[in-house]
């Protein structure tokens, strides 16, 4: 099957180092399988999105020399393919209307455990059998068997996860009408032919439901690689919300001699974006042979 990959942000604002690696890599991921490298603009959570980002994004992967193959996908087109996927779910009996509110499940969770664990608040079920007497249906519900949930990430090597005992029934539609990622993420990669994904570590934990959705809706899920987060010095991820500087394009080859450093490599010793692409791309190819996790 020919390789098919992409890159995918979210149209908050300008790329950052951390989101410049994770370009970077899948970029190179792409290239070394001779494969197709595409964009998806991950627009779903409009109040979040900022008025000509993408435009932003695009030109700053254009200025790196990063140039995606085919047309740009915006998710904010494929409403009615998650309307589809919604009523595939409800015909299976899979999904639920969910009236909680997030305080509502943390307050259950730590009624139940003693203390609210780091990450994911796992969804207590109260909504399982019916809403509660005057609540209204505020989200919709994926119901989640269990068992676990097997995989290999091309970076990090086996993973494991109970998906029931640790999330939960999960989100599929939100309470604000809005869908939510992990379906759209599994219909839009099933609708681009995506083969692989290369992403940021903080999306290893929602493969497992996505390869369980994927499963209910009858489609392949991609081989998948998490790599190492960019943080700050303090340790925290770089990120849009926490105010990420803006990379600074204007030097491409500065930054993506940082991006690669940030992937484990040794600087490389080129003087233009372009001898850096081939370069890195040989080098790449050569680290992750089929079958090899990341030597890092």
């Amino acid at each position: 099957m020919p390789y098919i990959g992409r890159f995918a942000p979210s149209p908050s604002g300008p790329l950052h180092a951390g989101s410049v690696a994770v370009a970077l890599a899948s970029y190179l991921d792409a290239k070394a399988h001779q494969g197709h490298w595409l964009v998806r603009m991950e627009d779903l959570d409009t109040p979040r999105m900022v008025a000509g980002a993408d435009q932003v994004i695009l030109q700053q992967l254009q200025a790196l020399g990063l140039i995606w193959d085919g047309d740009i996908l915006y998710q904010s087109t494929r409403s009615s393919a998650y309307e589809a996927g919604l009523q595939t779910l409800q015909h299976q009996n899979r999904v639920y209307p969910c009236g909680c509110t997030r305080r509502e499940i943390s307050d259950a969770v730590l009624d139940r455990l003693g203390v609210l664990p780091e990450g994911e608040r796992p969804y207590p079920g109260t909504c399982q059998r019916g809403l509660p007497p005057g609540r209204e249906p505020k989200s919709w519900r994926v119901r989640v068997d269990a068992g676990v949930t097997s995989f290999v990430d091309r970076w990090c090597g086996e993973q494991t996860q109970d998906v029931a005992q640790q999330v939960g029934d999960f989100v599929v539609r939100r309470a604000d009408g809005l869908w939510a990622y992990q379906l759209a993420v599994v219909l839009d990669d099933h609708a681009q032919g995506i083969t692989h994904v290369v992403r940021g570590q903080d999306l290893l934990s929602s493969t497992a439901r996505q390869q369980w959705l994927a499963q209910l809706l009858d489609v392949t899920s991609p081989t998948v690689m998490h790599i190492p987060l960019v943080t700050d010095d303090k340790g925290v991820k770089l990120s849009k919300q926490n105010g990420a500087a803006a990379a600074n394009t204007g030097d491409p080859l500065s930054v993506l001699q940082q991006a690669w450093v940030h992937l484990g490599f040794e600087p490389l010793a080129v003087d233009t974006p372009a001898t850096f692409l081939t370069v890195a791309t040989e080098r790449w190819a050569h680290t992750f042979e089929p079958g090899r996790l990341a030597p890092l």
